[in-house]
Formats: C-alpha cells, sequence, structure tokens
C-alpha cells in the first residue's frame, strides 16, 4: 500500500472526566497533541487532527499542524475520524484508502508502530487492523484498564475483553503466563475507508455494552480486526497522575 493512500487522524476532545485539556498538556515544552502529531508524522506524509474544540485547533495551528474541525456530538474517536476523513478528501480533491486512527494521549507512540499497522493492508482482504503487545506481567494480566485480545490462528482477533482469557482450568493463577501467551490490546487501529463509514452505521451491541469496548460491536456485526503484534511499549497518559508519574521515572 502506497503511503499517500494513507491518512493518519488524531481525534482530540478538550473535556476529559479523569483530565481536563489533556491534548494542550505540556510535556517538555511542547503541547501532548504537537508530541503525538510529530511521532506521526514521522511515518505518515498526511496527519491531522481533529477535534470539535477551537483552543486544540489553535494550538496545533499554532505550530503548523493541520486541523479539522467536527461535530461535538461524536460518541468515539472512530466517529469523529469519518467525519474528518470525508472533510479532509473534500478539501484535497480526492480519496484516501486507509485511514489512521492515532489516540491523542499517546506523545510516545513509535513511528514504528504507525509503520507495523498500516503493513497490514498490504493484505487486500483486511478490513481494520490494530497492535497487540505480550502481557508480560501479572499486574497486566489482571488490568481491567488493559484489555486482552484472543487471536486466531490466521492473525485475527476472536474476542477483546477485560478479563483475562482464555481461563486456565487447573491452573493457579500466578502460574497462567507461564502457561500461555496472553496479549494486551493497543488502542491504536487503522480502517479502511469504506469499512470506517459503515462502522460508524451500527448500533453498540450488547458484548460492547457488557465491557465497554467498542471494537466488540464490529466483531458481532461480523467484521475481521487483523492483529499485528508489537514489542514496543505504549505509554498513553489518561490523568494528571500518569503524566506526574513519567516525570518521576524521568521519561519526559
Amino acid at each position: 500500500m502506497e503511503r499517500d493512500n494513507i491518512i493518519g487522524l488524531i481525534p482530540a476532545r478538550y473535556a476529559s472526566t479523569r483530565f481536563p485539556g489533556k491534548p494542550l498538556a505540556d510535556i517538555g515544552g511542547k503541547p501532548m497533541i504537537r508530541r503525538v502529531y510529530e511521532q506521526v508524522c514521522k511515518t505518515l506524509t498526511n496527519v491531522a487532527v481533529a477535534t470539535d474544540d477551537a483552543r486544540i485547533a489553535d494550538a496545533v495551528e499554532a505550530f503548523g499542524g493541520r486541523v479539522v474541525m467536527t461535530s461535538t456530538s461524536h460518541r468515539s474517536g472512530t466517529d469523529r475520524c469519518a467525519e474528518a476523513v470525508s472533510k479532509v478528501e473534500a478539501e484535497d480533491g480526492r480519496s484516501y484508502s486507509v485511514v489512521v486512527n492515532i489516540q491523542g494521549d499517546e506523545p510516545f507512540i513509535k513511528p514504528e508502530q504507525v509503520a507495523l499497522l498500516t503493513s497490514a493492508f498490504d493484505d487486500p482482504s483486511v478490513e481494520i487492523a490494530t497492535l497487540v503487545k505480550h502481557a508480560d506481567n501479572e499486574e497486566d494480566l489482571f488490568n481491567p484498564n488493559k484489555p486482552k485480545v484472543v487471536v486466531s490462528a490466521q492473525g485475527d482477533a476472536l474476542y477483546f475483553s477485560r478479563q483475562p482469557i482464555p481461563y486456565l482450568r487447573g491452573v493457579a493463577e500466578h502460574d497462567w503466563q507461564k502457561s500461555h501467551d496472553y496479549w494486551n490490546h493497543i488502542g491504536l487501529y487503522a480502517y479502511r475507508t469504506d469499512t470506517l463509514h459503515q462502522l460508524t452505521k451500527l448500533a453498540p451491541g450488547d458484548l460492547e455494552k457488557c465491557e465497554s469496548l467498542e471494537q466488540l460491536r464490529w466483531l458481532e456485526n461480523g467484521y475481521k480486526v487483523r492483529v499485528l503484534p508489537t514489542k514496543l511499549e505504549s505509554l498513553s497518559i489518561d490523568t494528571p497522575e500518569d503524566l506526574e508519574e513519567l516525570k518521576r521515572r524521568g521519561l519526559i
């Protein structure tokens, strides 16, 4: 897949229950959204921030980034990306084959992760792709904020869960990682553009409501999600405490 046919979109909201104004949080003298943008630009030539907030738009334009204003009513980053790609295509007078949805709280995202994700679309059968990382410790395995993924022999997601699955019958929980390879989901997605628009028309399903995981809506409706393993760590910032912890560790 030619890189010029791929666009990276970074959905960003100002309102956040746990961290209001998060995209504008200062990280080493730059707002978080700029850190994300610059990392993605190391891999993709077409990148834009999709937001509904003028403060974020002003910050992006201030460092020379591209911004697309979107509706305030979107339920998810997926919906925001769908509107944004339509607007970008209209502005550019062209279409994009693949949309990469990059979380706006991933200032340490690696260019290699984005490149790996987009490589999935060299296979014409792939509709949606995402990344996983081996659950290296017990804390990750049993942390409900780090969803797990069960992967088929063909490399597609069978199920996403906040619980560690499969359940290993007859094995003590502290030995589970010694007996089976568990995978944590990394919340980075890419979709073929036509598939993205289809996804936004789906109503939330029972599985999604149970686990509060949007990707279960896709599986429940028969879409396949290609899974690619990475060894690279992904450090997201969900709360002010996360930011302070990264500073304490000398990472920023």
